[in-house]
């Protein structure tokens, strides 16, 4: 996934001045984005402070670590039991 050209703080920031009265075209022309990525980020971050979105990274990246620490102990138990299914 390509990384994002705004920083989360700088999209809380469009948000904002939106919520503000700004319109949804003078935001796009002034930074030079979709109006669909207005709504997309509304969507997704809509009502957050810059707090809250650190904390909501923070578990991402927590709950991404976790999902590979089980996908590696799943792989390692199913190594183990073909190796116990083989007769010796």
């Amino acid at each position: 996934m390509r990384k994002s050209r705004y920083s989360e703080e700088q999209i809380v920031g469009m948000l904002r001045e939106h919520e503000a009265g700004a319109s949804v075209a003078d935001l796009c022309r002034r930074h030079g984005i979709s109006q669909q990525t207005i709504y997309r980020w509304k969507q997704k971050y809509g009502g957050m402070e810059t707090s809250e979105l650190r904390r909501l990274k923070q578990l991402e990246a927590e709950n991404a670590r976790l999902k590979k620490l089980v996908a590696d102990q799943a792989l390692d138990n199913h190594m183990l039991k073909e190796v116990l299914e083989k007769k010796w």
